[in-house]
C-alpha cells in the first residue's frame, strides 16, 4: 500500500464533500447527535457505517476483537457511558460477523499469548452453551452459531450495566444484536429475546 495514496483519498472526498454540500465541514464542526451506538468487529473487513449505508455523525462506533463488551475494559464501558449518558443514543447495536477470527481463534487450544484473556471470555461463551454447540455436527454451522451466541452474550453484558438500565427506564433505550454475512453482505437482525434471556438473573443484576 503507497500511503502517498490515502492522502491523495482524503483531498478527493473533500472536494467531493464540499461540491454536494459547501457548508459541510461547518456543520460537522457543530458537534454530533447519533442515534446509534454500534459495537463491532475490529475486522478490516466490517466497516460499519458502509454495511449501514449511513455518514459521518450518524453513528457512534466502538470497534474490537470480535465485537466483546467486557466489564472490565475501560475503553469499552468509557464508549458506551459516554454515548449512552452523554449523547444520549436511542439504540445500541452489536453486531458481529460471519468468518470472525477471533471466534475461530477462540475455539482452538492453541496458546496465542496476549490474546488469550481476551479469547477466554469467548469461550466462555461457548462453555455457558456448550450442550447447543456440541450437538451441531457440521464445524462451519457450529462456527456461525458461536458468532450469534457471543453477540447475544454481549447484549446481555450491555444490559447489566447501569448506564444502559438507566437510560432504558429514562428514555426507553433499545438494544440489538446484529450479525453481518461476509459472504452476502447481509445485514441479519437475531430478533434477539433480551426480557425472556434476563428474566432469571434481573434479581442480581436489575438496578432501583
Amino acid at each position: 500500500m503507497n500511503l502517498n495514496n490515502v492522502f491523495e483519498n482524503n483531498k478527493k472526498w473533500i472536494k467531493d464533500k464540499l461540491t454536494a454540500d459547501s457548508n459541510y465541514f461547518d456543520k460537522m464542526g457543530e458537534g454530533q447527535n447519533p442515534e446509534l451506538l454500534y459495537i463491532g468487529c475490529s475486522d478490516s473487513r466490517v466497516t460499519a457505517e458502509d454495511l449501514m449505508g449511513l455518514g459521518p455523525g450518524e453513528v457512534f462506533v466502538h470497534r474490537n476483537i470480535a465485537n466483546m463488551v467486557i466489564g472490565t475494559d475501560l475503553n469499552a464501558m468509557s464508549v458506551v457511558e459516554y454515548a449512552v449518558v452523554h449523547l444520549k443514543v436511542n439504540h445500541v447495536v452489536v453486531c458481529g460477523h460471519y468468518g470472525c477470527g477471533g471466534v475461530k481463534a477462540a475455539m482452538q487450544s492453541a496458546d496465542l499469548g496476549v490474546l488469550n484473556p481476551w479469547l477466554r471470555n469467548i469461550r466462555d461463551v461457548f462453555r455457558i452453551h456448550k450442550t447447543e454447540l456440541n450437538a451441531i455436527t457440521d464445524e462451519e454451522k457450529k462456527y456461525e452459531r458461536l458468532v450469534e451466541l457471543n453477540v447475544e452474550e454481549q447484549c446481555v453484558n450491555l444490559i447489566k450495566t447501569a448506564a444502559v438500565q438507566k437510560a432504558y427506564r429514562d428514555h426507553g433505550l433499545k438494544v440489538h444484536g446484529w450479525v453481518f454475512d461476509i459472504h452476502t453482505g447481509e445485514l441479519i437482525d437475531l430478533k434477539i429475546d433480551f426480557e425472556g434471556i434476563l428474566e432469571n438473573i434481573m434479581e442480581i443484576y436489575h438496578l432501583d
